[in-house]
């Protein structure tokens, strides 16, 4: 990428960009550790809070948006003039209409160049997310690297990165390079724009590696399996044991999703599903995530009605004595107790959290290890 107008300041704190560029060398295909926070920026932001959303959402932007315009009427302003200009106003750091038609006021290649110079050498949250947006305005596929860079701080600049990717020829291949590599709410952020692109050359990798089983998965697990048609690509299940965890995954969110996101009970295939997951899950090795999410789902099948889970009463009986099979077996069983004695997060909520009717070997209730 070409240099744009303007420098930064001598002495100047780290960049935003180079912070997540730095963290991002470590381990190029990794989500930044703790998503990249704290920020350079961390310490002025805790003593400097900025003005709250004004409680009218719809006029939310516009303080930045009157910044904007009066930066960009003065022909000789420069981008680094606007480094701390936003100190004193909201900045939404979600897609925003009013900073968006600012920047269709102005000259699109001076805002272009503008949106450039606050992202790549902003050394405050509020000037960046700014220039990001000016980016997912009217930035162009040079701009790629650079957002893809920024938006690995995924938990702020995420949605803006999303967006810009949305709108632009080779965002897909630009958005599955991200979701590689970010987790928490920026993932949702960049699964959900894949969702809403729906372009077959992603369905590959929706079905197999959206979900990283965060809890926010539960925001878009049902649109993954709904827009990657997953229905149709059960066959695939039979020499694929990535996908069959990745269902598992998807399934486990269906299941616990209420008021995120669609749930098992309002799938249309979430019968068909289940029976394949139950059918091809027991022919795999035991592993610590498999005998959870078998757990989790057994579970549900035993707790809540046959609606619950999206199926009828005969096939949430067959499952749940098939799930149940897979967990009685004594490999399973040992792998299961060997993560607990490892500390292993999620066994150690089976064992403290599991339903009363599922009576896992692996996890005997307390005083009844001499019968095992």
């Amino acid at each position: 990428m070409s240099e744009t107008t303007g420098t930064g300041l001598p002495g100047s704190p780290t960049s935003l960009f180079d912070h997540a560029l730095q963290l991002h060398q470590l381990a190029p295909g990794k989500p930044l550790p703790r998503d990249g926070e704290p920020y350079p920026d961390d310490e002025l932001h805790r003593r400097r809070r900025g003005p709250k959303a004004p409680e009218d959402r719809h006029s939310a932007g516009k303080d930045v948006a009157l910044v904007l315009d009066t930066h960009f009427a003065r022909a000789s302003a420069l981008p680094s003039e606007l480094a701390d200009a936003f100190h004193d106003v909201h900045v939404p750091f979600h897609q925003n209409r009013h900073i968006a038609a600012a920047a269709e006021r102005a000259g699109r290649e001076r805002v272009r160049q503008t949106g450039r110079w606050l992202v790549r050498y902003g050394t405050d949250r509020c000037a960046v997310t700014v220039g990001l947006a000016l980016l997912a305005a009217v930035g162009t596929a040079d701009d790629i690297p650079l957002i893809q860079t920024i938006g690995l701080l995924s938990n702020r600049f995420g949605p803006l990165a999303a967006h810009a990717f949305e709108r632009q020829a080779g965002g897909v291949e630009a958005l599955l390079w991200l979701a590689e590599r970010v987790t928490g709410w920026g993932r949702v952020y960049v699964v959900e724009a894949l969702c809403r692109l729906d372009d077959p050359t992603a369905r590959p990798w929706l079905l197999r590696r959206s979900c990283d089983g965060d809890f926010l998965n539960g925001y878009f697990a049902g649109n993954v399996a709904t827009v990657a048609k997953l229905h149709e690509a059960l066959a695939d299940l039979d020499t694929d044991s990535e996908m069959v965890d990745h269902v598992g995954r998807l399934l486990h969110q269906m299941s616990d999703c209420g008021g995120m996101g669609l749930t098992l009970a309002h799938y249309p295939h979430s019968g068909a599903v289940l029976e394949a997951h139950a059918r091809h899950v027991g022919l795999l090795s035991p592993t610590g995530e498999r005998y959870f999410t078998i757990a989790v789902l057994a579970q549900h099948l035993i707790t809540e009605p046959p609606g619950a889970a999206g199926c009828t009463a005969a096939q949430q009986e067959a499952l749940r004595a098939t799930y149940l099979e897979v967990l009685d077996r004594e490999e399973w069983t040992q792998a299961a107790r060997a993560g607990l004695a490892r500390d292993n997060n999620r066994m150690q909520w089976l064992a403290d959290h599991r339903a009363p009717q599922l009576r896992l070997r692996a996890f005997p209730d307390r005083g009844s290890d001499a019968e095992e």
